[in-house]
């Protein structure tokens, strides 16, 4: 079991930065990928930002060059740095596990969402 609690977010204006953190506990050992997801009103949930458990990222086009995803292994503690924020970021944001359960599929557990508002 993992457990997920994100943090952060809030409503900034365009070219604000904000940043978002996602600590888990529990079963961290087997996690292969933390990620970002964000939902926007009315639209599908799109992958924000992933890093691996090998340190490797991936970013939506949309956010490369603003947003850094980064990782404190210590704290088992994933950061998103979002720069020169734009309105059209404005959605909740979930913090995503996914956890190796090898022969298996791979659990997957979720945070609670947060509001990121970007105004014009």
């Amino acid at each position: 079991q993992v457990q997920l609690v994100a943090s952060g977010g809030g409503l900034v204006q365009a070219g604000g930065s904000l940043r978002l953190s996602c600590a888990a506990s529990g079963s961290t050992d087997s996690i292969n990928v933390i990620a970002w997801y964000r939902q926007a009103p009315g639209k599908q949930r799109e992958l924000v930002a992933s890093i691996s458990s090998g340190g490797t990222t991936n970013y939506m086009d949309s956010v490369k060059g603003r947003f850094t995803i980064s990782r404190d292994i210590a704290k088992n503690t994933v950061l998103l740095q979002m720069n020169n924020l734009k309105p059209e970021d404005t959605a909740v944001y979930y913090c995503y596990a996914k956890q190796d359960n090898y022969p298996f599929n791979p659990f997957n557990y979720w945070g609670q969402g947060l509001q990121v508002t970007v105004s014009s």
